[in-house]
């Protein structure tokens, strides 16, 4: 028998690596020094208040916008030397921005199938009967296959978040990157999304996520990992019980807080 031993497999390559990143505009830097790293399996939020850098930080993540220093690698691809379009391809993103770009009359099964090729618009390609049938399974793991034939611009605030979740989850994309989807939406809603979002979470087929709020009690049970943010400089990143407590939140948001945690979700207030 040979005393030989086969070579440990090398480690998993990160979903996201960001190294010395920052931004800087008109003189002032809207990220400075941030180093985070985004594991194959993992599920991060990103904290801060307003005008922390949080979706900066998403614009550099899905590629659409250079640092002015530091090195960003996505999905094994080195920013500045891939085809931006390609990744961006592989990577399935929620945000305000988005939704402002969809036409309002466009029927919600037109918009998730249009998903599948990153358009805004069903005759830029067609679609097959195969496309359509992916386009309703997204809809339905969204909770959203009875919106099917409304269109966009009669949707509630909380059934847009739905059918933005559908699209960005038809192309079966290798990261998911969720821009404050909670927004705007009241108590109902917003639970009926963070139910949603912990299904994703606890799924192992799912790629590695990223939510990005203001708001702690946003944060759906089975994340793992909480990077949060102030004036663009990482205050405290890691696993999530390690990195979120009420001294690094405190210091987040310039404020003494209480922290409190209770099956997985979690809630804080200003102490007095």
């Amino acid at each position: 028998m040979s005393s030989e031993t086969s070579p440990p497999d090398p480690p998993p390559t990160p979903a996201v690596d960001l190294r010395g990143v920052g931004i800087r505009r008109d003189g002032r830097w809207l990220l400075r020094d941030v180093t985070w790293c985004v594991g194959p399996a993992e599920r991060w939020v990103v904290l801060g208040p307003n005008g922390s850098g949080k979706s900066t930080l998403l614009d550099i993540t899905s590629l659409w916008l250079h640092p002015t220093v530091g090195s960003v690698e996505v999905l094994d691809e080195e920013l500045g030397r891939c085809d931006v379009r390609r990744v961006r391809a592989r990577i399935g993103v929620t945000s305000a921005a988005l939704a402002d770009r969809l036409r309002p009359t466009l029927t919600v099964a037109d918009l998730v199938v249009t998903g599948l090729r990153g358009d805004l618009e069903t005759w830029w390609h067609d679609y097959t009967d195969d496309d359509r049938t992916r386009a309703a399974a997204a809809l339905d793991r969204a909770g959203a296959m009875h919106l099917s034939d409304r269109t966009f611009g009669t949707l509630s605030s909380g059934e847009r978040q739905r059918v933005q979740l559908a699209r960005t989850l038809v192309t079966e994309p290798d990261l998911l990157l969720l821009d404050e989807p909670a927004a705007a939406l009241d108590l109902g809603a917003r639970e009926d999304l963070v139910a949603r979002l912990t299904a994703l979470a606890l799924d192992p087929t799912v790629a590695p996520l990223v939510l990005v709020t203001h708001h702690v009690e946003e944060i759906p049970a089975g994340f793992t990992h909480a990077l949060l943010l102030r004036e663009g400089e990482v205050v405290a990143a890691g696993p999530i019980g390690e990195a979120l407590r009420e001294d690094t939140l405190g210091a987040t948001f310039g404020l003494p807080v209480r922290l409190a945690t209770e099956d997985g979700r979690w809630r804080a207030w200003a102490r007095t």
